[in-house]
C-alpha cells in the first residue's frame, strides 16, 4: 500500500514558491495578469497557493483555450498533463524519486478516506445515481472499508506468514497439499471480482527442514490475492515465495478462478474458468512427481 504523506501549511507554502520561481523564471510577459486554468479539482487550492507566492496577480479562466498556463495540485502518471498543450505546472512531481509511491493527503482534503468517500461520490453521480438519496448516504464510507480490505494484501509480507517449524518435519519428505482453498481478488484491468479456489503444494527439503502450518498456505494465498490481481502472476507469487521462504525441493501452485471482467461485462461469458500453474524444483523437474501433484489437484 502507498506511503501516506500528509502536507501541512507550511510545506505546501515551499512547494508553492519553488513552483512560482519556476513560472517567473519562464518568464510570461502576458499582460497585468496570468491566466491560469486550473485543473479540476486540485488545480483550484494549488493554483491559488502559488498565486500567493507569484510577484503578479493571477487570474482563473474557465476555458483553458483562454489561460497562459494549467496548474494542477500533483502530476501521477502524466497523463493529465498529455491532454494539454501549454505550460503544465504543479506542487508535486510523483515521477520524481522523491515522490514516488507516496500518497498526497493536501491541507484542503478532509483526509484520505474523505477524499476516496468523495471520489465515491462522484463515480455515483457518474453512473447516474444521487448520492444524496437516502440509500446511498453511508455508501462512500462503506466502499472506503471495504476497498481497505479488499487489498490489504499490501500491507501484509509473506515472510510474516510464512513462520516455519525447522525441527516439526521429523524428516518428512514427501508432499504436502492443501487443496480447494477459496479466495477472492481484485483484477487490476476493470477492478472488477476475481474468485475461486487454488491447491497449493511444497515438498520439504530433507537436508534442511522447514515446514510451515497448514493455514499458513491459505494465508499466504489471501497475502497475494488482497491486492490488485492477474491471475497468472498470483499463481507465480504464491509458488515463488514457498520456494523463497522455505527453500523445498519444490512447490506446486495451480489455480481455478473466475473473473467477473470478462462474466458481467465485455463478452458477457458466464461461468467458464481460467486455470494457471506454476510449477517449482522438482515439481517441475521430474516428471512423475509433475504429475503426481497434478492428479492430486483434479476432483
Amino acid at each position: 500500500m502507498s506511503e501516506k504523506y500528509i502536507v501541512d501549511h507550511k510545506l505546501l507554502k515551499t512547494l508553492a514558491a519553488a513552483a512560482a520561481v519556476k513560472i517567473q523564471a519562464d518568464d510570461f510577459n502576458t499582460g497585468a495578469h496570468l491566466k491560469v486554468f486550473a485543473v479540476p479539482r486540485g488545480g483550484v487550492p494549488a493554483a491559488l497557493a502559488i498565486g500567493n507566492e507569484l510577484n503578479r496577480k493571477i487570474r482563473l479562466v474557465d476555458d483553458v483555450a483562454h489561460a497562459d498556463i494549467i496548474i494542477d495540485d500533483l502530476v501521477d502518471s502524466g497523463a493529465t498533463m498529455a491532454r494539454y498543450d501549454k505550460p503544465f505546472y504543479v506542487l508535486v512531481d510523483k515521477r520524481e524519486p522523491e515522490w514516488a509511491g507516496k500518497w498526497i493527503v493536501w491541507p484542503w482534503e478532509a483526509g484520505s478516506d474523505g477524499d476516496v468517500e468523495d471520489n465515491v461520490r462522484r463515480l455515483l453521480q457518474f453512473v447516474g445515481e444521487d448520492p444524496n438519496r437516502g440509500g446511498l448516504l453511508e455508501t462512500p464510507a462503506r466502499v472506503a472499508k471495504a476497498w481497505l480490505e479488499w487489498c490489504a494484501g499490501y500491507a501484509q509480507d509473506p515472510a510474516d506468514i510464512l513462520k516455519v517449524f525447522e525441527d516439526g518435519a521429523d524428516g518428512y519428505d514427501e508432499m504436502i497439499v492443501v487443496r480447494d482453498i477459496p479466495f477472492y481478488s481484485k483484477c487490476e484491468h476493470h477492478m472488477a471480482d476475481i474468485f475461486g479456489t487454488a491447491t497449493i503444494a511444497y515438498i520439504p527439503n530433507p537436508d534442511a527442514p522447514r515446514i510451515v502450518g497448514l493455514s499458513k498456505l491459505s494465508r499466504l494465498l489471501d497475502v497475494y490475492a488482497r491486492r490488485l490481481q492477474v491471475q497468472e502472476r498470483l499463481t507465480a507469487q504464491v509458488a515463488d515465495s514457498l520456494m523463497e521462504h522455505l527453500k523445498p525441493k519444490g512447490a506446486g501452485v495451480v489455480i481455478k478462478a473466475r473473473h467477473m471482467c470478462m462474466e458481467s461485462r465485455g463478452i458477457n461469458k458466464q461461468g467458464s474458468s481460467t486455470v494457471t500453474s506454476a510449477l517449482r524444483g522438482v515439481f517441475k523437474t521430474e516428471p512423475d512427481t509433475r504429475a503426481e501433484f497434478m492428479s492430486l489437484t483434479r476432483d
